[in-house]
């Protein structure tokens, strides 16, 4: 009976435990679908952070450099970026270049809105756009900026890359700090690595470290050998993009107005009578339309930037173990500030300050990279004329332009020589058989008269008095069209091409300028106000 009776408590007790041990688990199971119905990330993110996030929809169309008359077809394309102070949304210029049409979605919200750009540099890649319905903006605290982390610190990429709709964070590290090309305008400045997965799509997305802003996603390399690198615009070049529009006006990154060279070989530190201890660059040539003309002279040694000692490979002390190219301290410069160089001249140490009053654009011959404007052409006798420019050079495949072209890429301005000129393309017509196979040659005068730029081409060209018109390549090819016969036959050639326009906008304008309509020594070309 004893036996019995404990053996019927045992069964009841362990009949309870069975009990207990099933409603736990099932309690555990219910628990656990939930989770996977609703997964909360380990580490939290704030909701003010993601609710900043903006989705770019965009449409552009881009000119084609080839034939400068057409546009491209329209393209669809999406980018990222998220909402800063003054109501404005930033991202990269790349996502809204050429564009033709703007929208915008906030993070978790179905709406679009139609948006514009505010402002934009190409140079930087960055852009700043903004939407007319003010109550976009409400209830969302705008990102703020922070400085660039150290190097192996991590970070978080938000974005909208291609794949899905929804907002996209992932972690990467950032692994170093140089300069590097940016692909968009060519042009080197600041930029951070990272290894943190940068698709398309993510372009234009804040890179965040404690809920602040340390970069923009920017462009990452295309390779098969390559995995995961990325890079980020940092938070210096962005400060100073916006600091730059505050007046309203976006001027961009000055030049020193000078052209250097390194200087690590012994022997040439010795030509120029430096001590062990010194280091700089070498002055090679001054810019003719620089204020750094008369103040640096050739042959100067630039031993330190803003009181930056430049060591012999031309880098400068960033941060701890870390070193960057010493233009850095111009970079950070408006336009317009003053520049402090300690230079050697001759065995004397000089200290010299001027003013920087260029930019890339005002010292290279070839055009740098344009958007959101039409190519500048002027056809004449069926002869396609343009100025040379970055555009032109990636209109061929892989930007393979002729060999001839290429020398020009690295070349500057100087006082009688501005831009390049190019014989285009020819449109074939009578008037211009023989010239037929003409394609990229470079002009180099007109009637024997050499130009500076391709306005002053255009003048030579309308505005001359002879029966006929030479051009002369600087190969000493020549190419000579009748006059009168151009005159005649231009709008014909026009309406066989199927071409509306005869020029660019801004020809247009510069020849109602020259007072040449009804001439009777000029050709009376068909350009019509816009």
């Amino acid at each position: 009976m004893k036996y019995t009776t404990q053996k019927r408590y045992r069964n009841r007790v362990t009949f309870k435990k069975v009990a207990m041990f099933i409603i736990a688990i099932l309690f555990h199971l219910i628990n656990a679908n939930s989770s996977i119905a609703n997964p909360q990330p380990k580490d939290e993110i704030k909701g003010d952070i993601k609710d900043a996030m903006v989705k770019i929809y965009t449409v552009s169309s881009e000119p084609n450099y080839f034939s400068p008359w057409k546009m491209d077809d329209p393209v669809n394309a999406t980018g990222s970026g998220c909402i800063i102070a003054d109501n404005r949304i930033i991202t990269n210029a790349h996502v809204v270049s050429n564009q033709k049409f703007i929208q915008v979605q906030l993070y978790g919200q179905s709406e679009r809105h139609n948006a514009h750009i505010l402002h934009i540099s190409h140079e930087a890649d960055l852009a700043i756009l903004t939407v007319e319905d003010k109550t976009f903006f409400e209830n969302i605290a705008p990102l703020e900026f922070g400085i660039l982390p150290n190097t192996l610190e991590e970070v978080l990429v938000y974005g909208f890359p291609s794949g899905g709709d929804s907002l996209s964070i992932t972690k990467g590290i950032l692994s170093r700090v140089e300069y590097q090309e940016y692909t968009h305008s060519n042009y080197y400045l600041l930029a951070g690595q990272i290894d943190a997965a940068i698709n398309p799509g993510n372009s234009g997305g804040p890179v965040i470290v404690d809920d602040k802003i340390i970069g923009i996603a920017m462009q990452k390399i295309r390779s098969d050998e390559i995995d995961n690198i990325g890079y980020l615009i940092p938070t210096v070049i962005v400060k100073h993009f916006l600091e730059d529009i505050e007046d309203g006006h976006y001027d961009g990154f000055p030049e020193t107005g000078f052209i250097v060279q390194n200087m690590e070989n012994p022997s040439m530190k010795a030509k120029f009578g430096m001590t062990k201890e010194q280091t700089g660059v070498l002055v090679n040539h001054v810019h003719w339309n620089s204020t750094a003309e008369g103040k640096i002279k050739k042959d100067d040694v630039i031993l330190s930037i803003d009181g930056h000692e430049i060591a012999d490979n031309g880098t400068i002390a960033f941060r701890p173990k870390e070193r960057i190219l010493y233009a850095y301290y111009s970079d950070m410069h408006q336009v317009g500030d003053t520049l402090n160089l300690t230079v050697l001249r001759n065995g004397k140490i000089k200290n010299i300050t001027y003013p920087l009053n260029l930019t890339g654009a005002d010292i290279r011959l070839v055009t740098s990279k344009q958007y959101d404007v039409k190519p500048r052409y002027f056809i004449f006798a069926g002869i396609v004329f343009s100025p040379l420019s970055q555009n032109l050079f990636c209109a061929w495949e892989e930007c393979d332009a002729p060999d001839e072209l290429q020398v020009l890429k690295n070349k500057f301005t100087t006082k009688n020589r501005k831009e390049v000129v190019l014989a285009l393309q020819v449109l074939p017509d009578d008037i211009n058989k023989g010239y037929h196979d003409t394609q990229a040659m470079i002009i180099k005068e007109v009637n024997g008269k050499e130009f500076k730029d391709f306005n002053d081409f255009y003048r030579l060209v309308i505005a001359s008095n002879d029966p006929f018109v030479e051009f002369k390549s600087d190969t000493e090819k020549r190419i000579i069209v009748d006059r009168q016969e151009a005159e005649e036959t231009h709008e014909r050639i026009l309406e066989t091409y199927n071409i509306k326009d005869d020029s660019s906008p801004d020809m247009k304008s510069l020849y109602a300028e020259l007072h040449l309509i009804s001439s009777k020594n000029t050709i009376r070309l068909n350009f019509q106000q816009d």
